[in-house]
């Protein structure tokens, strides 16, 4: 009987990892320009978010009241900045499909052959879906322009407001990764994705001021991540008047936002990591 032995994998450098770590985004990238249909699903759905909440809601969703201001009676200020922070969690859902699929053709097996850094893998799948996430979000930042909403403290704070979006989004796909990599295939990943973002999305400040929910639902709501990145977002964009009324610390939220973003990083991306190492050998 003959025992077959592994040899120890050497230990990749910094820089190589990271070169692998570009060359799995790229190659992610331009599988998705080379498959439209891929990036037109993904944005047909933030774009009809965007229409039928503002157009066939927008009219029933009252933002008067107090601590609730009119923001110009316009909803759509209200709801772009919570859109993006929906779009970019949303996005992030493509993590756990794309690894999914990739361990079912057998990708992931041929990248394990290759010597390259392990960590590459999922960096290189994340970098791709932000990527991915930044182009939707611009066009979800023009669709509303061209719908009437506008950002009304400048430039940079328009910025800081989509990449700290984007930057949570970020952090939701080692989320997805993690359950990817549990779930085995796309099927079971995309229901097992959606089940906890639902109810962290519409349970939040992305579409209507929490002060108008159930004192017991206020609680949950007014804590959870999702609602403390698109406050966070919205008081980079609203008239800065309005601030003291909505109840928003501006510099109070993007730390808190930051926070959010570090701890999901820091808990979820060595779980998907182990995972990863788990399912590949």
């Amino acid at each position: 009987m003959t025992v077959r032995t592994t040899k120890p994998r050497k230990r990749v450098k910094v820089s190589d990892a990271v070169r692998h770590t570009a060359v799995i985004t790229r190659r992610n990238t331009l599988r998705v320009v080379r498959l439209p249909q891929l990036l037109l699903f993904s944005t047909i759905q933030p774009v009809m978010f965007l229409l039928l909440f503002n157009y066939v809601f927008g009219g029933a969703i009252s933002l008067g009241g107090p601590g609730t201001p009119t923001l110009d009676q316009d909803y759509i200020n209200w709801l772009i900045p919570g859109i993006l922070v929906q779009t970019a969690v949303f996005g992030a859902t493509a993590t756990a499909l794309g690894l999914t699929e990739d361990l079912g053709a057998g990708v992931i097996d041929r990248f394990r052959s290759l010597p390259m850094a392990r960590s590459a893998v999922l960096a290189g799948r994340t970098f791709a879906d932000l990527v991915r996430n930044s182009f939707v979000n611009v066009l979800m930042l023009v669709v509303g322009f061209m719908m009437g909403w506008r950002f009304e403290q400048g430039a940079l704070k328009m910025l800081l407001g989509v990449s700290l979006a984007l930057l949570f989004g970020y952090a939701f796909s080692w989320v997805m990764a993690t359950i990817g990599l549990l779930a085995k295939t796309p099927e079971a990943a995309q229901a097992a994705g959606f089940l906890p973002i639902f109810p962290l999305v519409f349970a939040s400040s992305v579409f209507v001021p929490t002060q108008t929910m159930p004192e017991w639902l206020q609680v949950f709501a007014e804590n959870q991540p999702i609602s403390v990145l698109a406050d966070t977002v919205r008081s980079l964009m609203v008239p800065e008047e309005f601030l003291g009324v909505l109840g928003y610390d501006q510099g109070q939220l993007i730390l808190q936002s930051l926070l959010w973003i570090a701890i999901i990083i820091a808990v979820f991306a060595p779980l998907a990591v182990r995972q990863y190492r788990r399912s590949v050998g």
